[in-house]
């Protein structure tokens, strides 16, 4: 399937964020069990939670094909920060939304 160009400008823009910001550091935050908040604050200013979430609630109005794009660029770089960004899309906001 080919993405949508505005999901594929969603794809460019977190995986250069990944390439820059998580994947050099991913070996040894798991070596040091450290927990990348500064990294997750700039997934947060890139929109990547709430992402399913409707603008009139704060959240970054696009659908959940943007949200897998989202999640699978960043667990290429680091599985554990793909969970965390995960956690606080899913079960969440769909709770909260319904």
């Amino acid at each position: 399937m080919l993405l949508p160009e505005d999901h594929l400008a969603v794809q460019d823009a977190i995986r250069a964020f990944v390439q820059a910001e998580i994947a050099p550091h991913a070996a040894a935050w798991d070596k040091t069990h450290h927990f990348p908040a500064e990294q997750l604050r700039g997934l947060a200013a890139l929109g990547c939670y709430g992402v399913a979430v409707p603008t009139e609630w704060d959240g970054a109005g696009l659908d959940y094909l943007a949200l897998a794009v989202i999640l699978e660029e960043i667990a290429a770089g680091d599985g554990g920060t793909s969970t965390v960004v995960s956690v606080n899309n899913c079960p969440v906001c769909s709770i909260l939304m319904a």
